[in-house]
């Protein structure tokens, strides 16, 4: 029998959130910057597999660090 991975559970993939409209607009507000301003992530990427994302949507990325407990990034959900 074939084990079933969830990617999203993987200890590689950093925590993945999508952000609602109110925080997407704080966002762009607090670092003064547009959508188009932001890198992509495809709506495709396996990561987001378990969101109900559509383009324009924001994504925020948490990673670990080395040299601090965490790193935010965020990205902009495009159809690729």
């Amino acid at each position: 029998m074939k084990k079933k991975i969830i990617i999203k559970d993987h200890i590689l993939i950093p925590e993945h959130t999508k952000l609602t409209k109110k925080e997407t607009e704080d966002l762009l507000k607090d670092y003064n910057i547009s959508l188009r301003q932001l890198p992509g992530i495809s709506k495709k990427d396996p990561a987001l597999s378990s969101f109900d994302v559509v383009a324009g949507d924001v994504i925020k990325i948490l990673r670990k660090s080395y040299t601090d407990n965490q790193t935010v990034f965020y990205r902009v959900v495009i159809d690729e």
